[in-house]
């Protein structure tokens, strides 16, 4: 498989990032990937207006994604990214969702939400209550995760569990001292004990560190983006996974159960 990795500054208004969507989509299909990777909250976002978000949020038919979906239907590019969905109550959903042929072929509501470090997601979002599906590109199994989650391992476990050779992390990892450390430790952390790919793609601008990159699953960086604007590629190996999960087989070694998810959420 290949992939692309699409890094760029969300805006205010949904049209403009709609056009930047739109010619990465381009470019990615024309660069030959078979799948491309798109930040967190994508739709739009204001970062002097935390509450924008909710005003700005669209149905998963409403216009941003209908100009996206109509583009796909030009070739067999799958495009994964994350928006803000509309409720009947106060908050919206973070809603990641691939597309490709024209319809969205998977959605994930976001499960662990970013109330942390002084910020607090849940007053505007709702957490969603399902396992996220797999999506196949390629003839790979592709599991789906959204930013915060990086930092709960049992959900990359349990994709892995259930089929996932690659892991995929649409994201907007906010500044901060050591966040980029971070980032890294837990990116190649996930890949490595779960012996599969990792596709981060971090939004970049003032806010967000950007940094994305795809990890294999021995946990070495084989494609990175610094912190502006950029869309890079990189060739996923079946072969390597293979290879991991034969000379280290820490997924037939474990001995605990696959994780499952509390029904709690508030």
């Amino acid at each position: 498989m290949k992939v692309a990795m699409g890094q760029f500054v969300i805006s205010r208004a949904w049209q403009e990032n709609a056009a930047t969507c739109l010619r990465l989509m381009s470019q990615a299909h024309a660069g030959g990937a078979d799948l491309l990777v798109l930040p967190e909250g994508a739709l739009a976002r204001d970062n002097a207006d935390p509450d924008w978000l909710l005003t700005a949020a669209q149905p998963l038919d409403g216009p941003f994604l209908h100009q996206l979906l109509a583009a796909s239907r030009t070739n067999n590019l799958t495009t994964i990214m994350s928006v803000h969905v509309p409720t009947n109550t106060p908050r919206v959903v973070n809603v990641l969702v691939a597309i490709r042929g024209g319809a969205i072929i998977a959605r994930y509501d976001k499960l662990h939400l970013y109330d942390a470090f002084t910020i607090k997601e849940s007053d505007r979002v709702l957490p969603g209550n399902s396992i996220p599906p797999l999506v196949k590109v390629a003839g790979m199994n592709v599991g789906l995760m959204t930013c915060y989650d990086i930092r709960f391992p049992e959900l990359a476990r349990r994709l892995a569990l259930d089929g996932a050779e690659v892991l995929v992390l649409p994201s907007a990892w906010v500044r901060g001292p050591l966040k980029e450390m971070h980032w890294e430790v837990l990116v190649t952390a996930r890949a490595l004990e779960n012996t599969c790919y990792l596709v981060a793609v971090g939004e970049c601008g003032p806010r967000n560190i950007g940094n994305s990159m795809v990890v294999d699953p021995f946990g070495v960086a084989v494609a990175k983006a610094a912190e502006e604007p950029a869309l890079e590629f990189a060739d996923l190996l079946p072969e390597r996974i293979a290879h991991a999960r034969q000379a280290l087989p820490v997924l037939a070694n474990r001995r605990f159960v696959a994780p499952e998810l509390q029904r709690n959420s508030k």
